[in-house]
């Protein structure tokens, strides 16, 4: 029997939109010398983040961060992964499991955001990669126990991200991760880029699909010469 004690003991329902403030955070970006790694960087400085680049050479990170400007500064990975808070790994698929076994211990109680997408080509275009752990944020936790891994950031145009005429980045984000207080930092951190809305969208066990949607939009782009973005509708 229900009493009217036990329907006063249960919490409020938490707003999905209220968000931390992450604002004061350090972002670090592994792989920010790359397309989608500059463009993050370069999205979250404008919006007044605190963000360092990482590279496997600490001259290359200095030398992109400089043409990025807006206080970025550049760090060999080991460097960018300890001085950050929130990790952001976007480094190509080939790469991904060798540079997070080296980052164990530096990114140990990290954030850390993966946003790889495991893809092959072929003369018919874009096809998904199936990794043995069953996608690449999986991949990444396996790898990196002592942290808190998320996948977001899948979706995005490189070269709208890098424009500095596109004012406006107009995308939703989808955000999974097994901790709700972790998938809320991602998400406020999304929504810092003007035009952004991060959305959560599950566990870390539904990351190996929507990483893969990224060869669906490839396949989008190259029909319609665009740079298509998602947008989840009636939320």
């Amino acid at each position: 029997m229900t009493t009217t004690d036990d329907h006063a003991q249960k919490p409020p329902r938490k707003d999905p939109w209220e968000l931390p403030d992450v604002s004061g955070l350090v972002v670090g970006v592994l792989g920010g010398t790359g397309d989608q790694g500059r463009g993050l960087a370069y999205r979250l400085a404008l919006a007044g983040q605190k963000v360092i680049i990482g590279s496997r050479a600490a001259e290359r990170a200095a030398g992109a961060a400089a043409e990025l400007g807006h206080g970025v500064e550049g760090a060999d990975n080991a460097e960018c992964a300890r001085r950050s808070d929130i990790v952001i790994v976007a480094v190509p698929w080939e790469g991904h499991k060798a540079l997070l076994a080296s980052l164990r211990e530096e990114l140990a109680g990290k954030v850390v955001v993966d946003c790889v997408n495991p893809l092959g080509f072929d003369k018919k275009g874009a096809y998904a990669l199936t990794p043995e752990e069953g996608s690449a944020a999986e991949q990444a936790a396996s790898l990196l126990p002592d942290s808190r891994v998320t996948a977001a950031f899948h979706h995005l145009s490189a070269v709208l991200l890098q424009d500095p005429d596109v004012e406006s980045i107009d995308t939703d984000v989808l955000v999974l991760g097994e901790a709700r207080a972790d998938t809320d930092l991602v998400q406020a951190l999304a929504q810092r880029i003007t035009g952004m809305r991060g959305v959560f969208a599950g566990r870390l066990r539904n990351a190996h699909q929507v990483e893969s949607l990224v060869a669906n939009l490839i396949s989008v782009n190259r029909r319609y010469k665009a740079h298509a973005g998602l947008r989840v509708t009636d939320v």
